[in-house]
C-alpha cells in the first residue's frame, strides 16, 4: 500500500485488511482478488489529507472481459464501508489491460456506475463477489 504521511504504515494495512479488499472473490474464479494478485496493498493510496483514496488493480490476463466488473466491485465495496467524505478512484494499473483507458473512464464516471447499478443482475454479480461467496 502506498504510504501517506499523514497516515502511519500499520493503520494503512489494518485500513487495507478492514475494508476487506483482500476478500473480495473474482467474478470468474473461485478464487479472491488478493489469492490472484489482482489486488495487493501495495494497490491502495489513501490521501487522508485530501480525502481521497486511489486503487489500482490488475486483470489476470490484458484481454480480461470482467475488468469492469472487478473495478466494480472494488468501487462498491469501499463506497459502502468508508465515510461519504472520501473520493474514491478506481484504476486497471497502467499496461495491465488491453482497453485500460475505456475500463478507467467508466469505473471513474458517476452516471455509468450509477446507471450499472440499476442493473439488477449486474448489481447481484457484485453483491455475490462481495459476500465471501464463490459467484462461480
Amino acid at each position: 500500500m502506498s504510504e501517506n504521511l499523514s497516515m502511519p504504515k500499520k493503520f494503512l494495512i489494518s485500513f487495507f485488511s478492514a475494508l476487506h479488499l483482500r476478500d473480495i472473490n473474482d467474478p470468474e474464479h473461485p478464487y479472491t482478488l488478493e489469492q490472484l494478485k489482482v489486488i495487493t496493498e501495495d494497490h491502495v493510496t489513501i490521501d487522508d489529507s485530501r480525502n481521497r483514496i486511489k486503487v489500482n488493480f490488475t486483470p489476470t490476463v490484458e484481454h480480461c472481459s470482467m475488468a469492469t466488473l472487478i473495478g466494480l466491485c472494488l468501487r462498491v465495496k469501499l463506497l459502502r464501508a468508508l465515510p461519504r467524505r472520501f473520493k474514491v478512484d478506481i484504476f486497471v494499473s497502467p499496461g495491465s489491460h488491453a482497453s485500460e483507458d475505456a475500463v478507467n473512464k467508466q469505473l471513474n464516471d458517476k452516471e455509468r456506475v450509477a446507471a450499472a447499478l440499476e442493473n439488477r443482475n449486474l448489481l447481484d454479480m457484485v453483491d455475490k463477489c462481495l459476500s465471501g461467496i464463490s459467484p462461480m
